[in-house]
């Protein structure tokens, strides 16, 4: 009896053993199912909520409509921070400000308007300024001069200088006239040249009329602001330049970087950039010695500083590779002659509508997925290089940095190292089930050399350190004709320039592919992205 019992009871105790080798069995089997299944489920979420509530478009109207241009250091940038930042964390993502730099001075542009008065055809005005360039106290008018290019020049009409316009020499390429000190001792240069010039010239002219000859002069350059210096002693209005349409305007770059600027050595005077049409019409009245006027009203306005700066930087958690990452990314920064409604809207729209539609999947990849909007990309790739300084320890676990800078047009491929080509094959399969009208192919890219240098865009400070940084292939294969030349850093940089349909896409694109390489049960392969040589 006692040898049956214990028997019998060794027997139950292996039946318990079994029955919970099974379970653990079977729930090791149905997390594998379940893992294997939410990714398809959480990319048909996406796809699904993208189609019927995407909301691409209304965030690029919050930021080029509501902000507008988004200079570091000015109002619209910070609102435009904290906007991003509560948008993120009522999606339920995790986001923060991570200080990023600082400028000398902050600089709000408010609104600008001018016109001629007298003369024949009267005129509105179609202009704008760089920024960080004086505005006008209040609405000045004034005559209209050309600017002198000699000594005997300026003497001539210094008194007439008051209360002028002038108008100077060269295009407009999109910066203010130099006028730091520096820019001066050059010009002083280039005086003394000119004048020596005139006196060989003279010269010649006395020749020719002794000998009855025709020897030809040397041709004199011409100098923009020649005499700026002197011409604002005098006490000109400001100076206008002809300027390419659409017109283009970018910053006081050098009164930016320079460490002793202050709000007390700011500009004084306006530095105008004027439709050439209307400027070759105004030279030729001014040549006539026509009379009329040129009537301003500018306002832009200085802030206090030194003025920080910061990058908006949101994450999903990876639930196995917590510490490995994919960065989805764009800069928040843009030129404020216009909105900023391409570059870079176009970035960052669809950066945070992929966000959105992650959280709202209920995806859980594997990866940390980042999601980052760089600050002062536009004036030096500011915000990425702090970003990387920040989190060096990161950048040899950045799987991918899909970073978007180019514009409207939507991603229709994407070419990778031999050694990433099966994995986004894979992942890129979904891709088909947006919209089968939508192109898309994974191509292999052959190995290159390591960059060295940072310029053009976000991408490649990441670059230099190694990382990948592949990112989508774009194509107006539509036909929609957008053209980015005519927006970059002009006043055609607007909301109307986007395209909707284009937008939306990438969204969802961006949202399906960074979240599978996140899900991938490998780090992606960095073999072949460059030469050995």
């Amino acid at each position: 009896m006692f040898i049956f019992a214990a028997t019998e009871t060794k027997l139950i105790k292996n039946m318990y053993k079994m029955k919970r080798l099974f379970m653990a069995a079977f729930a090791a089997a149905t997390l594998c199912v379940g893992s294997a299944y939410a990714q398809p489920a959480a990319v048909k979420k996406i796809i699904e909520t993208a189609k019927t509530d995407n909301q691409t478009m209304h965030h690029l109207d919050i930021l080029s409509n509501r902000f507008g241009g988004r200079l570091i250091g000015s109002d619209a940038y910070e609102n435009a921070a904290e906007w991003m930042l509560r948008e993120f964390k009522k999606w339920g993502i995790e986001a923060h400000l991570e200080e990023a730099g600082e400028v000398p001075v902050g600089f709000n542009r408010g609104p600008w308007f001018g016109r001629l008065i007298g003369g024949d055809q009267p005129m509105t005005l179609h202009f704008c300024t760089p920024s960080h360039t004086s505005g006008t106290k209040g609405i000045q008018r004034g005559h209209v001069l050309i600017e002198p290019q000699s000594q005997a020049e300026f003497d001539r009409m210094k008194h007439q200088l008051k209360g002028a316009w002038v108008l100077v020499g060269g295009t407009n390429s999109g910066w203010p006239i130099p006028h730091s000190a520096k820019d001066d001792s050059i010009r002083n240069e280039q005086k003394k040249e000119a004048a020596e010039i005139a006196k060989k010239n003279m010269e010649i002219r006395m020749k020719n009329r002794a000998n009855n000859t025709n020897e030809p002069l040397i041709p004199v350059k011409e100098i923009p602001a020649l005499y700026y210096r002197e011409m604002i002693e005098a006490g000109v209005l400001g100076f206008i330049q002809s300027s390419t349409v659409p017109i283009r305007a970018l910053y006081d770059r050098p009164m930016i970087n320079d460490k002793s600027t202050t709000f007390d050595n700011l500009p004084e005077v306006c530095d105008i950039k004027l439709d050439e049409n209307q400027f070759a019409v105004i030279k030729k009245m001014a040549q006539e010695r026509r009379e009329f006027w040129l009537e301003f009203d500018i306002r832009n306005h200085f802030k206090l500083g030194p003025i920080k700066y910061h990058n908006v930087v949101a994450s999903i958690k990876g639930t196995h590779y917590p510490d490995e990452y994919v960065i989805i990314s764009g800069h928040l920064d843009a030129f404020d002659v216009a909105t900023g409604g391409v570059d870079c809207g176009t970035g960052i729209a669809p950066m945070m509508e992929a966000a959105r539609l992650i959280a709202l999947s209920g995806a859980k990849p594997k990866r940390t997925i980042l999601f980052v909007g760089f600050a002062g990309e536009e004036f030096g790739l500011l915000g990425a290089k702090a970003f990387c300084e920040t989190h060096k320890n990161k950048l040899g676990k950045i799987a991918n940095l899909f970073n978007r800078d180019g514009g409207p047009t939507p991603p229709v491929g994407i070419s990778v190292p031999k050694a990433m080509y099966d994995d986004f094959v894979e992942i890129c399969k979904p891709v088909k089930d947006i919209n089968p009208e939508y192109p898309f192919e994974v191509t292999i890219a052959q190995p290159r050399k390591k960059p060295t240098t940072m310029g053009g865009t976000d991408a490649s400070v990441f670059a230099v350190q190694g990382v990948p940084t592949y990112g989508f292939r774009e194509q107006d294969f539509k036909g929609y004709n957008f053209n980015y030349s005519e927006i970059w850093h002009t006043e055609r940089d607007l909301y109307t320039k986007s395209i909707p349909e284009y937008m939306e896409h990438t969204s969802v694109v961006t949202a399906i592919v960074a979240l599978g390489v996140a899900n991938l049960k490998h780090q992606l392969s960095r073999e072949g992205m460059y030469t050995d040589q």
